[in-house]
């Protein structure tokens, strides 16, 4: 528990022994006098916490113990050093006594608080918290309506995880298909969810086929009639989406709020063929759905306030943390972290290895490497993606797309075909590919690139501030353009949306902790050598002049919303 700072609920902490007995909250009171009195008259032993060794086992089998305890957790927390520090308080109360663990304890919590990571986990921890409290929207009165029922328009990986978090979570879900194939292919989708929850021990089957009878699978909009929100998690087709919200506004009653699962596509054209656009409005997932904690909220300017806050109150009651944003292509998240994978790509075709980058991404403390994401996405989906924003930012883009279509060609697609920059076993364990190396040089011949001397020296850390400063970059515009609200809501996306490490504070915090001056400087100086893509926005250009922080609120601000 304090290795992983995972809390536990009365009933483990009983079976545990860590609390003596459980009592309901009206007869606390009265079951504590009784303890004590019963211990006060020798009915009941008094066991004084501080001094119990009951459970500890002889000096040399702890050290063991502890010694593997320090081994792990280098490994699972390289980055940080606060778990190091609970093991040597332990080994010190067990070691030098009780009193001589409790002044460690005292010595090192004040030690700790003065540590970047420290300041990093406690501006995060008030970060979370702070997202749902939205000006003008959560402080003007409104009330959540009541959602008992919703559709979900596609049953793929997105929206049969989005179907699971739902039933998880006792609401009554209907899941649209287009024929009975792939309906019953959604269904079972879901099924596989609640039954992969059972297998983990977080559900009984009981409760298993509790909740899987909240679900009924359709292949019209009849049933929708009575739906009082309706998400739609179909393929990114602008085409496709505007018909199904045309089809919509026919069955569903006027106060349905209809949500889209999309991640990039502008919203207003999504709603554009309808005349519901005050009830249109993004709800993004992060796939899995039913695993990620992060739901991005997306209005326009004419999504009403009413369907914002119903959509809070329905991420409060599935147990997601909620980032409400304003609308553009790939609003906060994906727009934010859409050059991580471009500069990764520009290091590749100058001559860095992509295992190398990976690699020096996740020591940073990132779940995943630009590339080994690229491979879970899926390229197809990386593709359409790219489009949308050369469409929409074509002056910062990396232009490059060669290597991505040259294993397209070769079928290689990702994760699901097994092979993409990596190569996938049947437990799809992701294995480095001696192959890649021929489609890089190729790569590279068909775009005329030549290895980059001065790039092929980068530091680990160079490397790191290459790819993830553009980042930066970006959630400067979406701050400034108003498409976020504040600056600790892109740190909170960041980390639950993105996986970036929360021991940094998210991407705004761990940009500050180096200085908005560094962080121009440099992106300033790449811009020179290897062009626009790096070029410091103005936004970023004027914390560095002025010496202030990028989460500094500014007078008149804009809003997106």
């Amino acid at each position: 528990m304090m290795l992983t700072s995972k809390s536990i609920k009365g009933r483990e902490a009983h079976e545990l022994g860590l609390v003596d007995a459980i009592t309901s909250a009206n007869e606390l009171v009265n079951t504590a006098c009784s303890w004590a009195l019963e211990i006060v008259e020798k009915k009941r032993p008094w066991f004084k916490s501080l001094y119990r060794t009951d459970r500890l086992p002889d000096l040399v089998e702890v050290k063991d113990v502890l010694r593997f305890a320090r081994v792990q957790t280098k490994k699972r927390a390289p980055n940080v050093q606060h778990p190091i520090v609970c093991i040597d308080v332990i080994e010190e109360g067990i070691v030098s006594g009780p009193r001589a663990g409790l002044m460690k304890e005292l010595l090192s919590a004040k030690m700790l608080e003065q540590t970047q990571t420290s300041k990093s986990l406690r501006h995060f921890f008030f970060a979370q918290r702070a997202t749902s409290k939205i000006p003008n929207i959560t402080n003007i009165g409104l009330t959540p309506r009541k959602i008992k029922k919703a559709a979900i328009v596609g049953g793929g990986l997105m929206g049969s995880g989005i179907a699971t978090v739902l039933i998880l979570n006792n609401f009554k879900v209907i899941l649209k298909e287009v024929n009975e194939q792939l309906l019953s292919a959604g269904i079972n989708r879901v099924k596989g969810n609640l039954q992969s929850f059972v297998r983990k021990g977080q559900l009984t089957k009981e409760d298993c086929e509790t909740k899987f009878s909240l679900l009924s699978g359709v292949l019209d909009y009849e049933q929708f009639r009575d739906a009082d929100v309706v998400i739609e998690a179909v393929i990114e087709d602008v085409l496709l989406k505007q018909q199904i919200f045309s089809d919509l506004e026919k069955y569903c009653h006027h106060n349905c709020i209809f949500a889209t699962n999309t991640s990039t596509i502008d919203l207003n054209l999504i709603g554009q063929k309808t005349g519901s656009q005050d009830r249109i409005v993004g709800a993004h997932f992060f796939s899995p759905a039913h695993v990620m904690p992060l739901l991005e909220i997306v209005g326009t300017r004419q999504t009403s306030s009413q369907v914002i806050v119903d959509l809070l109150d329905v991420a409060k009651k599935i147990q997601k943390t909620p980032i409400v944003v304003g609308n553009c292509t790939g609003f906060a998240v994906n727009r934010m972290f859409f050059p991580y994978g471009q500069a990764a790509s520009f290091l590749v075709d100058y001559g860095l290895d992509v295992y190398h980058i990976d690699h020096v991404i996740t020591q940073f403390g990132m779940p995943m490497g630009p590339f080994r994401l690229a491979d879970l996405v899926g390229f197809g989906v990386a593709t359409a993606t790219r489009k949308q924003y050369f469409q929409s930012y074509p002056e910062r883009c990396y232009k490059s797309m060669l290597l991505l279509q040259i294993l397209l060609e070769d079928n290689r697609t990702g994760e699901s075909s097994r092979k993409g920059f990596y190569v996938y076993d049947d437990k799809r364990k992701a294995s480095r590919d001696p192959d890649l190396r021929k489609y890089i040089e190729k790569s590279r011949s068909m775009g005329g690139v030549m290895q980059n001397p001065k790039l092929m020296k980068l530091t680990d850390n160079d490397i790191v501030e290459i790819i993830l400063f553009p980042v930066v970059n970006e959630a400067c515009r979406v701050l400034d353009e108003g498409i976020a609200l504040k600056a600790s809501d892109l740190d909170v996306a960041s980390v639950m949306g993105m996986g970036f490490p929360s021991y940094r504070g998210g991407v705004m915090f761990w940009a500050d902790s180096l200085g908005a001056k560094y962080v121009y400087d440099r992106l300033e100086a790449w811009s020179k050598d290897y062009g626009q893509f790096f070029k410091p926005c103005e936004y970023l250009a004027a914390r560095a002049h002025q010496g202030a922080s990028l989460a500094a609120k500014v007078d008149g601000a804009k809003s997106r919303l």
